[in-house]
């Protein structure tokens, strides 16, 4: 028998849920009425029936506060404009990812021209680079050539940058990471 492939369904952002009118259970509330005034600290039921009587609901908007506050709004659009928020906030935060600029020993000028460029880009839009030079066969046995050759190309960028890891060997090289200032 063939098994097909299920892709698992997304999850929708879980935006934090306010509870209203039946569910909530605290007695003595802070109420907010729907024009935005400071009604005081009522029983819950009188705040149940204020809101019957507008047409709205009885939405708990802070409930660690001791006692907790309740605001008389319209919960859908309560809901609507906490969902909007909440993907507005999302699209505005910045994403830093590492690029990588990856050298050779024997990279020519040209070359090294363009991945410097290209790790000025990088640095300009906000992102970290880590620039790493991997030793083939026998340029592994000079490997301060090749510290040598990752401190030339810093050296020779031309955007401000602060160095986030020094220069350290791995398996195949040597890399550093550099952030943008």
């Amino acid at each position: 028998m063939r098994r097909r492939f299920r892709r698992k369904p997304k999850k929708k952002p879980q935006i934090p849920q306010m509870r209203a009118n039946e569910r909530i259970f605290a007695d003595p509330i802070i109420l907010i009425d729907h024009n935005g005034e400071h009604v005081g600290e009522i029983a819950l039921s009188e705040a149940r029936t204020m809101a019957e009587s507008v047409g709205l609901d009885l939405v708990e908007v802070s409930p660690k506060a001791h006692p907790p506050v309740c605001k008389i709004l319209d919960y859908g659009k309560f809901q609507y404009a906490q969902a909007k928020q909440y993907k507005q906030s999302k699209s505005q935060q910045k994403v830093v990812s590492t690029k990588g600029v990856r050298i050779g020993l024997r990279t020519d000028t040209h070359d090294l021209d363009f991945k410097k460029r290209q790790a000025e880009k990088f640095l300009s839009k906000g992102n970290k680079v880590k620039v790493e030079i991997v030793l083939r066969g026998r340029e592994k046995a000079h490997q301060d050539l090749a510290k040598e050759n990752i401190q030339n190309f810093l050296n020779a960028l031309e955007v401000p940058f602060r160095t986030e890891e020094q220069i350290k060997k791995f398996p195949g090289g040597f890399n550093t990471i550099i952030a943008p200032e």
